[in-house]
């Protein structure tokens, strides 16, 4: 009878919602040793455990990892086999490689081998500071991050209980300079079908692709022209799409007699309020302005992603029709009553915190500008911000 393969350390950094929801999984699976590095909670954390309480894995009070830390320093004790970062990546207030700091310098350089780093973070391009500090660390190599795009419902009600519904699922892929080339060492291809094996065995929906800026895009159009709209508006994007007949305690009444405006029947004969007329909307004037204003964003946003993420190989592009879908989708989880999410960007304005603006909308504007393709809507949208 063959041992147990030998446990993998990990670290993690961030003892938020998605941190919380992924250091549980990554030790249920009991493959992984779990150190977690958490701040701003620690001390309640560490007194009192955290309230895990998970429509899919039932609830856990007083859960705990393996060890519980209060900075990176107090961790670096040991070589890991895989960083985990679940932090926000808001560059303006900290970059990657200086939140990493000591694990990029010595004594750790000198004492333990480079980890691979496996970012859990909203955004486009959240991964090249850390390639360019881990490559100016060791030329000879190339560095081994994954990066990844995270689909998961959770929320902190407080720094120790999380609340987290019915799934949790992952796209990892490596990370890699140009999303044309989908050359992988062999170094790295290992680390990305263990990461994930670590997954699934905890529980998680986990997939491997082989390029995965395309589906980080993808995923970053909802980020950035949904989850920012809600931001903007201070308005839930149930407010969007869900009638007045559907709301809580009101399921059977007939839908209200849709009375519109001169003004109306003018702007629902726009090419875009055409082509977004079956979806579900809070009013006739929202069906006629708002869900439209949606769909420019995210048709600008797809038109962009056509231009930088071609098929290569077996590897296809976007998928067809990805603004309409991703409306439609978002539609269909927002119309009923039982709808209670309510976006990140949206929490952080509400609690006043930073948001991911530079790496969620920003870097869109900046990709736009490099292929010389032009993003009026999102540009303004940066200027509201503001």
């Amino acid at each position: 009878m063959s041992s147990p393969s030998p446990l993998k350390d990990i670290l993690l950094i961030g003892y938020g919602a998605v941190g919380a929801a992924y250091s549980f999984v990554l030790k249920r699976g009991a493959r992984a040793r779990v150190t977690v590095v958490a701040r701003s909670n620690y001390e309640a954390a560490k007194a009192k455990g955290l309230d895990f309480k998970s429509v899919k894995y039932g609830t856990h009070l007083g859960w705990r990892p393996d060890r519980l830390c209060s900075s990176i320093e107090q961790a670096l004790d040991r070589p890991y086999d895989y960083v985990v970062l679940t932090t926000k990546a808001i560059p303006e207030i900290q970059r990657t490689p200086s939140l990493l700091r000591s694990l990029l310098t010595t004594p750790y350089i000198n004492a333990h081998p480079q980890p691979t780093y496996v970012l859990f973070q909203n955004g486009l391009n959240v991964e090249i500071d850390l390639y360019e500090a881990l490559k100016a660390l060791r030329p000879e190599e190339e560095p081994r991050i994954l990066s990844s795009a995270v689909w998961i419902g959770a929320v902190a009600k407080s720094g120790t209980e999380v609340e987290h519904g019915p799934f949790d699922r992952v796209k990892l892929g490596v990370y890699r300079r140009s999303t044309t080339d989908l050359s992988t060492t062999p170094a790295q291809a290992a680390a990305l079908a263990d990461f994930a094996e670590i997954l699934v065995a905890g529980g998680s929906e986990a997939a491997v692709v082989p390029e995965i800026q395309r589906i980080k895009f993808s995923k970053n159009l909802w980020n950035a022209g949904l989850g920012a709209s809600a931001a903007l508006s201070r308005a839930s994007l149930r407010c969007f799409f869900r009638p007045p007949h559907r709301e809580p305690g009101r399921e059977g009444e007939a839908p209200a007699a849709d009375e519109p405006t001169r003004e109306v029947v003018e702007a629902r004969e726009s090419p875009s309020a055409q082509t977004t007329r079956d979806i579900s909307s809070a009013a006739p004037s929202v069906g006629a302005y708002s869900i439209p204003y949606l769909y420019d964003v995210l048709k600008e946003m797809e038109d962009l992603g056509r231009v930088l993420f071609p098929p290569v190989g077996d590897v296809p592009g976007l998928e067809e029709d990805l603004a309409k879908g991703t409306l439609e989708r978002t539609a269909k989880l927002h119309e009923g009553p039982e709808s209670m999410h309510i976006p990140s960007m949206l929490v952080d304005v509400q609690l006043e915190r930073p948001m991911e603006v530079e790496h969620v909308v920003g870097e869109v504007v900046r990709m736009g500008r490099q292929a010389g393709v032009s993003l009026p809507v999102s540009l303004s949208r940066i200027t509201l911000r503001g």
